[in-house]
């Protein structure tokens, strides 16, 4: 890329960010819809606000479930309180996993923001819609090519 380039990136993005580095500012009540032009900045900032937002409860609940952990330890002198402790353990740590790869997708729909791709289908180009972004904002499949690699999933499942 050459300087020219650089200064035209510079330019675009303080367009983009404003004053002082900050993002687009939007309304607090605001919500996306399908009159609206698809992907439009407003629409791009609210998904990403959302995002980032759901990665911060996220890894708040990490830290709140690391320092439970810690905190309870897994010695207790009764069988059956120790049992539990280590099955609510167990379970905890199932579910942080989970939460992990949730994250892993978070960031995958960030980047795909950064990139200009967030809300088109991967698969078809297609776009993914409102609707289905509002319920799963790290959607990275239309609602066609989702079913399609379910229908697969199951398919190969049984092989």
């Amino acid at each position: 890329m050459n300087s020219t380039s650089n200064k035209k990136l510079n330019s675009d993005e303080k367009n983009k960010t404003g004053v002082l580095g900050s993002r687009l500012v939007i309304p607090d009540d605001y919500l996306p819809n399908e009159t609206e032009t698809f992907m439009n900045e407003y629409q791009i900032e609210f998904f990403r606000k959302k995002l980032l937002n759901w990665k911060l409860e996220l890894l708040e609940e990490a830290t709140d479930t690391k320092d439970d952990l810690s905190e309870e330890g897994l010695q207790r002198p009764d069988m059956a309180d120790r049992a539990q402790v280590e099955s609510d353990a167990s379970i905890k740590l199932r579910t942080r996993d989970r939460e992990r790869k949730l994250i892993n997708k978070i960031d995958s729909a960030l980047r795909r923001i950064d990139l200009g791709t967030y809300g088109y289908c991967e698969e078809t180009g297609d776009p993914i819609g409102i609707k289905r972004l509002m319920a799963r904002p790290i959607a990275s499949l239309c609602l066609d090519a989702q079913e399609r690699h379910e229908k697969m999933e199951r398919v190969h499942k049984d092989d």
